[in-house]
């Protein structure tokens, strides 16, 4: 019962932070959010599955764009674009995983960073640039509360995005607790025996590819729809690593993971512009290295650490 009132805690306080928060404050929370959600696809892949992926922005930016275009060329409202960009990631991930079985480790992530370097160029192309906007972009309006709710939009849009972002939390977790997440765990780490158990090791992979770019599309949508603006730079493929050093930092094989990788994200490279605007990210590079050393399982296994020490001494 402890974690459930822990958990209702928390999601009573986020529920209060846009109401004591200023709008900036409320637009970078929201943005934690949009990035936990692409954190927690990859999770899914790299921490439950073992597939190592540094083409993941490519995904954040085919559901940024589905979002962006939707809205823009074909009158979308806002809500209606997220099980649209769900749908295209799902999609395009299936896909691309499926020739992605013959690869594995370092190969399978060098495909991967291909997807990543190829992806803005392709925004960029002149032939798509009717719909992309090219080197420009797509510039998007801000919704407004519905319903006449005493809400301003950066505190619409993220309740919208926590209510998004608690639903797939709920969906991977019951993924997770399931035969999908014992066979997710078991091509990881005996796929051998796996197989000899009767899991299709090829199946698995693949739909847990298709899957992990579904969360990750829903963020890059989400951000589209909070940031106002796409632009093909945004995505290129230092976000594909910044978003694998988040879900590291964060904690892979763990759904708080995300959510801790999402805040460092969001906040560590501001702190460390902060900090010192000539050197940012030795910075940056400093507490990286610092938190590795420290919690080599990420910020989630090591709050796991010590909470299990808390009660052992407690005991004792």
């Amino acid at each position: 019962m402890r974690p459930r009132l822990l958990l209702a805690a928390l999601i009573a306080a986020a529920c209060v932070l846009p109401f004591v928060l200023p709008n900036y404050m409320v637009f970078q929370m929201t943005m934690v959010l949009a990035y936990a959600l692409a954190l927690l696809g990859l999770n899914l892949l790299v921490g439950f599955n073992g597939q190592i992926s540094l083409g993941h922005g490519a995904f954040f930016a085919l559901g940024a764009y589905t979002a962006a275009m939707l809205m823009e060329h074909a009158g979308w409202p806002y809500w209606a674009t997220i099980p649209a960009a769900a749908l295209a990631g799902g999609i395009v991930g299936y896909l691309f995983g499926l020739p992605a079985l013959k690869l594995d480790g370092v190969y399978l992530a060098m495909a991967t960073f291909a997807l990543g370097v190829v992806t803005p160029q392709l925004l960029k192309y002149k032939g798509l640039e009717v719909w992309t906007g090219g080197s420009q972009g797509l510039v998007l309006l801000k919704p407004d509360a519905p319903f006449g709710l005493p809400l301003n939009p950066d505190q619409w849009l993220y309740f919208f995005c926590l209510g998004v972002a608690i639903a797939l939390f709920v969906v991977a977790h019951n993924l997770l607790r399931g035969a999908m997440g014992l066979n997710l765990v078991a091509v990881r780490d005996h796929p051998i025996a796996a197989e000899a158990m009767g899991v299709n090791n090829a199946r698995i992979k693949s739909v847990t590819f298709g899957i992990s770019a579904l969360y990750t599309s829903v963020g890059g949508a989400l951000s589209a729809i909070v940031v106002q603006f796409v632009a093909p730079d945004s995505f290129n493929v230092f976000l594909s690593i910044t978003l694998l050093v988040g879900a590291v930092v964060g904690g892979l094989s763990s759904l708080s993971g995300a959510l801790f990788g999402a805040v460092f994200i969001q906040f560590v490279p501001r702190f460390a512009e902060q900090v010192s605007k000539a050197a940012p990210w030795a910075v940056y590079g400093v507490i990286l290295l610092v938190l590795m050393l420290l919690w080599p399982a990420g910020v989630a296994g090591g709050i796991a650490r010590l909470r299990t020490w808390f009660f052992s001494r407690r005991q004792t």
